[in-house]
């Protein structure tokens, strides 16, 4: 059967269809793709070339085309194993590192996003992508349906960006984002920039911009600052939508509880597919301990005790500290201060 318990494996191979299982995964007549999505199997891109590719099937023959509907008795398979019915709709708040690709495998064999996550997870797409250099949050989903409404630009999401860069501007051109910017022919939409920092270097200027846009199309962020003369070297994304990256570890993940799933995104997500209860079922493992400091002066201490100093065969005559304060100082090479040197203790007593 089609396992999506694990989101590094493949749809494996072999199993009997189970209508009721198909039941239970559409509403309604809907396009392949988008039941398929909804069942949380890849986004829709991806199962257009699955269908391509000849691995779905429709109650036994092989789909050619995305344009098929089909409906709650229909059965079908990816890889010749039934799809199973869709769990509820489940969202992930993940602090991507740079160096990874945000794709289930790469052609060039480069580290994956979904490989580096924990394996307890269940099969999880993201919305929308970071390159690989960028970091920063990443939104990612089990359910297709909703990934797709949250890349759309009509749904009004903002995206923020932090971005580092070399080069001179004022705020004055920053502002002229606001109007859009048309880049080798691709026009982008209005975007908000503030200059948060400028440090004056020996030719260039470094400065960190903060970003503020909807659309997030391909390499926007750079590009757009690569049209204004700058030159991008560290790229974050802070928030999408109302997800912020806030004081989450790089590489850590965290789930998004299904009571604030249902009040900020049930109106994206179908009826049969919104969650229920009110705490989130990952729960990221406690962080290590770290073991406690040693205290100060550790090493004096063991040379004042006795015990010790007899094993090392010091004698009874020398427990004493001014005696363990000689073998500091033959251990270290240091020299103890002459006789003379040494304050000398009063014999006189006060007052009976």
């Amino acid at each position: 059967m089609v396992q999506h318990q694990n989101h590094r494996k493949g749809p494996p191979r072999g199993g009997q269809a189970s209508p009721a299982a198909s039941a239970d995964l559409l509403d309604g007549e809907e396009r392949v793709a988008k039941a398929l999505a909804r069942a949380g199997v890849a986004s829709r891109r991806e199962i257009e070339r699955l269908i391509g590719a000849g691995r779905v099937a429709l109650n036994g023959q092989v789909l050619t085309t995305p344009a098929v509907k089909v409906g709650p008795k229909d059965i079908l398979t990816v890889d010749g194993a039934p799809v199973e019915a869709a769990e509820p709709a489940r969202l992930f708040l993940y602090h991507k590192p740079p160096g990874l690709v945000t794709t289930h495998s790469d052609p060039k064999g480069r580290p994956t996003v979904f490989q580096a996550l924990p394996r307890d997870l269940p099969r999880l797409i993201s919305i929308g992508r970071l390159d690989l250099a960028s970091e920063g949050l990443l939104l990612l989903t089990n359910d297709g349906g909703l990934s797709r409404a949250l890349e759309l630009p009509s749904t009004g999401l903002a995206r923020q960006y932090r971005a580092r860069a070399r080069g001179r501007i004022d705020q004055a051109r920053l502002d002229t984002l606001k109007d859009g910017i048309t880049v080798e022919g691709v026009r982008y939409g209005a975007i908000t920039a503030h200059l948060d920092k400028a440090k004056e270097g020996p030719s260039v200027a470094n400065l960190w911009i903060t970003l503020t846009l909807a659309e997030g199309k391909n390499r926007e962020v750079r590009r757009v600052l690569e049209a204004l003369g700058l030159s991008v070297n560290r790229l974050i994304r802070v928030a999408y939508g109302p997800f912020a990256l806030g004081d989450l570890e790089r590489g850590a993940v965290q789930e998004v509880g299904p009571r604030v799933l249902r009040e900020l995104l049930g109106h994206l997500i179908a009826p049969a597919h919104l969650p229920k209860g009110e705490r989130a079922q990952y729960q990221p493992p406690a962080p290590a301990k770290a073991a406690p400091p040693k205290p100060r002066g550790t090493a004096i201490a063991r040379a004042y005790s006795p015990k010790a100093d007899a094993k090392k065969g010091f004698g009874a005559k020398r427990s004493g500290p001014k005696e363990a304060s000689r073998d500091i100082a033959k251990k270290t090479g240091r020299s103890s201060p002459p006789p003379s040197s040494r304050p000398r203790r009063s014999r006189e007593r006060g007052p009976r």
